[in-house]
């Protein structure tokens, strides 16, 4: 039997869930630890886009959004044929762990290949740290993903 094509992280994050929501949908602060540039409309149906190292843009669509607590949207890079906007989803869990931290569970599925999904995983493990970073308060600094394009 193959092994499911997908990414799974866990992460204990040192800020309340409404912090960490707001660092995950809110255009300025995403920019914090993730990204040059970002237009999102966190609604069903809404703009997913974001410059993620100032030379590759991810873009997709919101699925669900429960203020919080739960995050889905489609996922893809322009101008990819492999993994092309909209082609995979991300979903984002967000879990109250008192007294002032949260539990994220990220799952993305729909990518084409192992290959694809070991890519996928170094990205998220590495946003997740700076995530985390930037919700404790601190800067992440320089992302060292800065101008990569695949």
């Amino acid at each position: 039997m193959q092994e499911a094509l997908l990414v799974h992280r866990e992460a204990h994050i040192p800020a309340p869930p409404a912090s960490v929501f707001a660092l995950l949908t809110d255009p300025e602060k995403i920019l914090r630890w993730m990204g040059t540039e970002a237009q999102l409309e966190p609604q069903p149906g809404g703009l997913y886009l974001v410059n993620v190292t100032g030379a590759r843009f991810a873009r997709g669509s919101f699925r669900e959004v429960v203020p919080v607590h739960r995050l889905a949207y489609s996922f893809g890079w322009d101008g990819s044929e492999v993994v092309p906007p909209g082609s995979s989803l991300v979903e984002i869990d967000l879990a109250d762990e008192a007294p002032n931290g949260t539990l994220l569970r990220l799952t993305h599925t729909g990518l084409p290949n192992a290959e694809q999904c070991a890519g996928h995983n170094e990205g998220w493990a590495h946003y997740i740290g700076r995530l985390a970073v930037a919700a404790a308060g601190k800067d992440p600094g320089p992302d060292p993903m800065a101008g990569r394009t695949g």
